[in-house]
């Protein structure tokens, strides 16, 4: 299964940010890449005063040009994440295409990110965002994938959730910040690989210190043994790596985890 992170820029307008994602698939295609993943908000500057104004309704603009972009290429998107507007809320939302450009998987964020980091990062998603209640998986011909967004990764339950249902790999478009970014990005990612024998995949924005919110960049990939595949820099980026969805089992039968999960072990104590 050969994936392609896409780490783009992403600048004011909206419609310069999706014919930068097209373009850039158009590339990963050519490449011969059967799934092509872009980062959170690639459409949208990353603040609560731009997510209700670039946001779209079902079939908006960036999720038709996606559509028909699979078809065109015959090859699997993952949309990142866009605004989406819906029954008047705002959600931070990715949608998934198969290779007939039919949409197979939308994940609405779970856990917004509201963080106040002491001298670090002040955000809050949830003055302007809405959150999701989906646990999100889709199916391709490669076996089950997992889906989520960015914080998350964070909730070590949402990812074995995933896993329990089959997913294989967790795709994670995400954008961490220059506070939580070199302090638990990698970390998060192989952790997660790690915990649940699986591969994570995050695609960040590239790094733009102009921007109001500075993206950490550094998509990454991790096999199920916790090793790192390919990880990008800060700046513009198209990696291109080969999943061996066997390394799955291999590993699981090295480290018996998932199938010697025992509940007989532990007692609870009325105290």
């Amino acid at each position: 299964m050969r994936i392609a992170l896409i780490q783009m820029m992403v600048t004011a307008d909206k419609r310069q940010n999706i014919e930068t994602a097209c373009g850039k698939i158009r590339e990963a295609a050519q490449h011969g890449a059967d799934m092509a993943v872009l980062p959170e908000m690639f459409c949208c500057p990353y603040q609560n005063d731009c997510f209700r104004p670039y946001g779209e309704e079902e079939n908006g603009p960036a999720q038709t040009a996606l559509s028909a972009l699979a078809a065109e290429l015959g090859i699997y998107i993952v949309g990142g994440s866009i605004p989406e507007l819906a029954a008047g809320n705002v959600y931070n939302t990715s949608f998934v295409y198969d290779r007939r450009g039919r949409r197979i998987a939308r994940h609405r964020k779970v856990h917004l990110f509201d963080i106040d980091v002491a001298g670090g990062q002040r955000f809050r998603e949830s003055d302007t965002l809405s959150p999701g209640n989906e646990i999100t998986t889709f199916e391709t011909e490669f076996g089950t994938c997992g889906l989520c967004i960015c914080f998350d990764l964070r909730f070590e339950e949402l990812a074995r959730c995933m896993c329990l249902q089959g997913a294989k790999v967790l795709f994670v478009p995400a954008a961490f910040n220059m506070t939580t970014g070199p302090a638990h990005w990698e970390l998060l990612f192989r952790q997660r690989a790690v915990d649940n024998q699986c591969f994570t995949v995050g695609v960040s924005p590239a790094r733009d210190e102009t921007a109001g919110y500075v993206a950490y960049g550094n998509s990454i990939a991790v096999d199920p043994w916790g090793t790192v595949l390919c990880r990008a820099g800060a700046e513009e980026a198209i990696l291109c790596t080969d999943l061996d969805l066997t390394r799955i089992d291999d590993v699981r039968a090295q480290l018996p985890i998932l199938s010697a999960r025992r509940t007989d072990l532990y007692e609870v104590r009325e105290r």
